[in-house]
């Protein structure tokens, strides 16, 4: 029997079919076959497996040998291919036979069939063969192009890179060195023959040469770097590509080593590590990206300051990583073209953290070209500013408020000189006058209460300008606190939900004028209520704060010490972020006309700052405001304020009144002569000591004004206390610093009196300094 046959049959008839299986099996083949009409029929046939021979009618109703063919080209499938035809011609048959096929048969001659069969397995089994050969050859060719392209990149970089040839017999010794060689190591090339190799390698490195000569072995060829020594003992890196060398039979009879001395790059690189770890060292955050700004490089100081480590941050866009998408991009088309033109660009930024805190950084860009000159990558140094930047805020909004508090002091005082004679004159009038009735009697009323109402405006002015000491006594918080809320939870409406927490013990005490630190409590819970219209929480809370060094060098309004914090919180509408430095000014208000002063808050700001504390706001929109108040804590006490003396009428004593204002020369003595006193009125400080020295046994107690010409108050003060020791003076003024303050402690003047002043304050101050008995 001979060999078993896959055959596929393109036959639409089955007699036909049958007449060339019955010849195939008188010919000794064992047959599997298969019999298609159409060309899917066909492709699903060669789909599912394989065929040894193709044998196709030429002409079918659906399909034909022809186009049978084609479907065995287009698939690349070179099967013996033989046409079985009951007519064909030999123009056809020539035509098929430069198309492809293998052969052509008639139907009527199939006694050609199987030698037809046979020979055309042979040819393919010969095509097979020299196919494989083919194969092989282009196999062989590509190996030794490759090869060849190998020893070519090898020789290659032996020209450019190896200054040193060497080969060595399979027990390591040298048998053959050039000088190039000789001379990294520091020997005579005949001094190295016979030499083994261990003697040439760092004893650290022995093992790692063991390692590459194993690979050299097993692949052909290996590169490694080591350090060597020296004849002299010392030591020195080299690159090494060791290549093995074979017999005829391919068995290792040794290998030949390239070399080149690469110290001076080791020491670069390591000069380049050492950097690097400066770079770490450095505070600073400091990072390389390319023109894209896609992330090269990004040393420790910058994974401390932004949060990512390296790893997370590398290959990163630093545009997108570093600013907020609600934020406006810097323009980088600007920093490019500054960069290209000048290399350098300095500028502030607005950077995000890995946590999303938000931190302003001075950033310095760097363009690094590569040698050609052509751009290559930014080197960024950023150094964080945050703390700088709050800390010139609250300097430029300190000296804003100090200018604003400058102002309002000249202007407080020209009103309080203005005030002091219109409050004093509508109450004189009505003793002066005593038969005015009905409507006189009440504009003469309605003058003072407007005269009032301008000198309560003043004193908020003068608390803001820090003006006004007031009057300190130790105080515990919770007593305003308390008398604050009760007012609250009565007035305020019900949609406001009142949280307290102030503790009931152990809380610290301050030294504060009571009536000034109710009057901040109260303006604060009011703000809070007008920015929650449709209600909300009110959160009062109250702490002992020990606040530290650190704290303090980050707040310029602070000092190192305890304070009592009183912390004033609303649910409300909130700040926005453009308004928030200017709340304190004076006359600033986001309320409508006619419903607030705008003298609220810088009233507050102006209270706490003479007594010592500072305030902190900290507002979001939409969300609400926190007002954390800061007073400074104290242990010991003060004495208590002595009761004004209730008599209001003199005895004839004669008063000496020193001021520039007409008007309250004219009032002051006005009050006086209606109440029993003697009044002498001056112009200035040298008529004043003039006066004085004609008539000191006779005058009792000098007014004396601080603000004037030729000579100011103070001056005349001491010239007057020269002359006579035991000289009573009260001291009058629409403004009185904090220095003057402490000057007239200094000189131990009898009383102040603050302009504008009532008529009662006038006497009842006038009656307190009479009935002083001093010790001289």
């Amino acid at each position: 029997m001979k060999s078993h046959l896959q055959v596929l049959i393109v036959e639409d008839s089955e007699n036909d079919l049958l007449l060339m299986v019955r010849e195939l099996h008188r010919g000794g083949y064992r047959l599997d076959y298969l019999r298609v009409e159409t060309a899917p029929a066909m492709e699903m046939a060669l789909d599912r497996q394989s065929w040894d021979i193709v044998i196709a009618d030429y002409s079918l109703p659906a399909f034909s040998a022809p186009a049978a063919l084609a479907l065995l080209q287009a698939r690349q499938l070179e099967l013996p291919f033989i046409i079985v035809s009951g007519t064909i011609g030999e123009e056809v048959a020539v035509a098929a036979m430069k198309a492809g096929a293998h052969d052509y048969i008639i139907k009527g001659n199939l006694a050609r069939l199987v030698p037809a069969v046979e020979r055309e397995l042979r040819d393919a089994e010969e095509r097979r063969k020299r196919h494989q050969a083919e194969q092989a050859l282009r196999e062989s060719e590509a190996q030794f192009r490759s090869q060849a392209e190998e020893l070519h990149i090898l020789s290659t970089a032996l020209a450019s890179a190896v200054e040193g040839i060497a080969q060595l017999d399979t027990q390591g010794c040298y048998i053959s060195v050039n000088a190039a060689y000789a001379e990294i190591l520091g020997y005579q090339p005949e001094a190295m023959i016979g030499m083994r190799w261990q003697q040439t390698v760092y004893p650290d490195d022995q093992q790692k040469m063991e390692v590459a000569y194993q690979q050299m072995l097993l692949h052909g060829k290996v590169e490694v770097e080591t350090r060597g020594i020296r004849q002299d003992g010392s030591s020195f890196y080299k690159q090494l590509v060791m290549v093995k060398i074979e017999d005829r039979q391919q068995q290792p009879i040794g290998h030949y080593c390239f070399a080149k001395d690469i110290t001076d790059r080791k020491q670069a690189e390591q000069l380049i590590r050492e950097q690097a770890a400066l770079l770490d060292v450095a505070t600073d955050a400091i990072s390389v990206r390319d023109l894209q700004h896609n992330i090269l490089f990004w040393n420790k100081g910058a994974e401390r300051l932004y949060g990512w480590t390296a790893a997370e941050v590398l290959s990163h866009n630093a545009i997108e990583l570093l600013n907020r998408p609600d934020r406006e991009l810097p323009e980088l088309d600007l920093i490019m073209t500054a960069l290209i033109e000048s290399g350098q660009w300095q500028e502030e930024f607005q950077h995000m953290t890995k946590d999303g805190k938000n931190i302003t950084v001075e950033g310095r860009w760097t363009l690094v070209r590569d040698e050609a000159g052509n751009p290559k990558f930014i080197l960024t140094v950023s150094t964080d500013i945050t703390e700088k930047k709050q800390l010139e805020q609250q300097f430029r909004r300190v000296q804003r408020l100090e200018s604003l508090g400058t102002l309002s002091s000249g202007i407080a005082h020209d009103f309080n000189n203005i005030l002091t004679p219109i409050l004093a004159a509508s109450q004189l009038l009505p003793l002066r006058l005593p038969h005015l009735e009905g409507r006189d009697r009440q504009l003469i009323q309605m003058v003072e209460s407007s005269a009032k109402r301008g000198a309560d405006l003043v004193k908020q002015i003068l608390a803001f300008a820090s003006g006004v000491e007031g009057k300190r006594v130790p105080l515990q918080i919770r007593h305003p606190l308390a008398e604050v809320l009760q007012v609250v939870r009565q007035t305020f409406p019900k949609t406001i939900e009142i949280e307290r927490d102030i503790p009931a013990t152990d809380l610290w005490n301050v030294a504060a004028d009571a009536t000034q630190l109710h009057q901040v409590l109260m303006n604060l819970c009011v703000n809070a209520r007008d920015a929650m219209p449709n209600g909300g929480v009110l959160s009062i809370t109250t702490k002992n704060k020990f606040l530290d060094a650190a704290y303090a060098q980050t707040n310029l309004e602070a000092r190192e010490g305890a304070y009592v914090g009183i912390y004033i919180t609303d649910t409300g509408m909130g700040i926005e972020p453009e308004l928030l430095d200017r709340i304190f000014d004076p006359f600033f208000t986001t309320k409508e006309v006619g419903k607030g002063t705008g003298l609220g808050l810088s009233t507050v700001l102006g209270i706490v700052k003479n007594h010592g504390g500072f305030i902190k706001v900290y507002s979001q929109v939409g969300q609400g405001t926190k007002f954390k108040i800061y007073l400074p804590a104290i242990s010991s006490t003060i004495a208590p304020e002595i009761t004004a003396p209730t008599k209001t009428t003199g005895n004839q004593e004669l008063i000496l009144i020193v001021d520039d204002e007409p008007l309250i020369q004219l009032v002051a003595t006005t009050v006086l002569e209606a109440h029993n006193y003697q009044p002498l009125a001056v112009s200035d400080g040298i008529a004043a000591i003039e006066l004085y020295t004609q008539r000191q046994t006779e005058i009792q107690v000098v007014l004396m004004d601080i603000m004037m010409p030729l000579m100011d108050g103070l001056t005349a003060v001491r010239a007057l206390q020269q002359l006579n020791p035991r000289v009573k003076i009260i001291v009058t003024s629409g403004l009185v610093s904090s220095t003057q303050a402490a000057q007239l402690a200094e000189l131990g003047v009898q009383a102040f009196l603050a302009k504008p002043y009532t008529a009662h304050e006038l006497l009842t101050t006038l009656q307190q300094v009479l009935t002083i008995d001093r010790n001289y």
